[in-house]
């Protein structure tokens, strides 16, 4: 049976909006993908690349605060510093089929001062 690290498949998603290196992240989302947040329930992997991924040119750096494995899902808190110096918290829970992602649930609302 293979092992797949998906501590790091998840840090290499957040270096890619670090980075602003979309073929990174891409790489490792399934084609069948959907991410959901309060204002965009069940999106796309087309819709989620339209309306999220233009947020990579506004951040700056992830901040790990909480990130475990528990069975097929990766949960993640951090804390987000754009480039324009404000920060923010959101927790995130990625689920896998094998090495790539097929979802992600974002929860957020956390603005640090």
């Amino acid at each position: 049976m293979t092992v797949y690290d998906r501590l790091k498949i998840v840090r290499d998603c957040y270096g890619a909006y670090e980075s602003g290196d979309r073929s990174s992240l891409e790489q490792h989302l399934s084609d069948d993908f959907t991410f959901s947040a309060p204002p965009d329930v069940g999106i796309d992997r087309a819709t989620y690349f339209e309306r999220c991924w233009p947020n990579s040119e506004a951040t700056e750096a992830f901040e790990y605060r909480r990130l475990f494995e528990s069975g097929d899902e990766v949960f993640v808190t951090y804390e987000c510093t754009r480039t324009d110096g404000r920060r923010f918290r959101n927790t995130e829970i990625f689920g896998f089929d094998g090495d790539k992602i097929c979802r992600v649930e974002v929860y957020f609302g956390w603005d640090l001062e």
